[in-house]
């Protein structure tokens, strides 16, 4: 059975991505901080037929990543934790700049580098991080967010370069707006316009079935019909 490691698994996208690779018959460990809410996951992956195997870690510590994932064989990595505070740059503490720093880009680093080697060694792999089309288009709140989404696309491009030779795939899946919980945002009738957490899992698992000869590498996934009073995101 394939595996699938999904970060930032227990709301959201995160959860999203893991219901759907596991009916796609991986086999799911589910990273996140909150033990509750991946057990909750887990449940319903098991209620469903599948398998998954909860993992309480916080992607922003390198040695704890590091433990957890010693020895771990992961067919596919699945980098979606990430963070959002959306302030003008004067309102930014230097701790919300770090905090996205640390999840949104550092995190990349230390659980890609801990299973990346693995993939080499098996000249198979794959490494899906979730972008966001923020990573392109600038907007008032987002100097740091936006920030942090450009240098996925610019990591992934550079680590794609890097390891594709070795039979490892590297995507990035680049959602506009969805309705979840992100940056404290409470979902709402108003949200009825935007794209679904399950939009963007379809989205992953597409990119992720590909022949072995094919790479989708970018991957922009937009709602259709967006309200003129909301922009063109």
């Amino acid at each position: 059975m394939p595996t699938a490691l999904v970060t930032g698994a227990s709301r959201g996208i995160g959860r999203a991505i893991a219901a759907r690779l596991a009916r796609d018959g991986y086999e799911i460990t589910a990273a996140a901080r909150d033990r509750d809410e991946l057990e909750s996951l887990c449940g319903e992956i098991a209620a469903a037929g599948g398998r998954c195997r909860p993992l309480v870690l916080d992607v922003r510590d390198a040695q704890a990543v590091a433990a957890a994932l010693a020895g771990a064989e992961v067919d596919v990595l699945v980098n979606n934790a990430g963070i959002g505070i959306m302030k003008p740059f004067l309102e930014l503490t230097a701790d919300d700049w770090q905090r996205m720093l640390d999840v949104n880009v550092n995190a990349l680093y230390h659980v890609t580098h801990a299973v990346l080697p693995a993939m080499l060694a098996r000249g198979a792999g794959h490494v899906c991080t979730i972008g966001s089309i923020s990573g392109r288009s600038a907007y008032v709140g987002g100097s740091c967010y936006a920030a942090t989404k450009a240098f996925v696309t610019a990591w992934a491009e550079s680590l794609m370069l890097e390891v594709r030779d070795g039979g490892v795939k590297v995507s990035v899946v680049m959602p506009g707006s969805v309705a979840t919980h992100f940056a404290d945002h409470v979902p709402s009738d108003e949200d009825a316009w935007k794209l679904k957490p399950e939009d963007v899992a379809e989205t992953v698992a597409h990119v992720i079935a590909t022949p072995p000869q094919v790479l989708v590498h970018r991957a922009e996934v937009r709602t259709l019909n967006v309200p003129h009073s909301r922009g063109r995101r």
